[in-house]
């Protein structure tokens, strides 16, 4: 977790780093997975994946990163299912499985909260989650 810590001690922007530490803490408690750190995303637990092409590997459950324009969440899951949740959720943008958040403040915490557990069941009822 140090490793973890010293990369958002780096960031050089504290409400980045107030976000991100705030993140990572509801990242742990809603997966239950502990964090680990892939270049500059945290992630939270692992799946292998294999498409029909026969690409496969290993991803994060969920993950995300706080990047210097914003913060992006990775929710495999996508948000298909999350329409009603996303409806509260605040000031976002989405792609096909990243969430764009400016900063937490701009969001409903207890929204986010409940869109990243719905996500980690989801993908738990999918794959083998480690």
């Amino acid at each position: 977790m140090t490793v973890i810590n010293d990369f958002i001690s780096s960031l050089g922007n504290a409400t980045r780093s107030s976000d991100a530490k705030i993140l990572l803490s509801i990242m742990q408690e809603q997966s239950g997975y502990q964090a680990h750190l892939t270049g500059s995303i945290i992630g939270f637990g692992q799946y292998h994946y294999k498409y029909d092409s026969g690409l496969e590997g290993d991803a994060s459950v969920v993950a995300f990163s706080p990047r210097k324009q914003k913060l992006v969440l990775y929710i495999m899951s996508g948000f298909a299912n999350y329409e009603k949740l996303l409806q509260s959720l605040g000031k976002y943008k989405t792609g096909k499985s990243c969430l764009y958040i400016n900063k937490l403040k701009d969001v409903d915490i207890n929204v986010l909260s409940e869109l990243i557990k719905l996500s980690v069941k989801e993908m738990q009822n999918k794959y083998v989650c480690k």
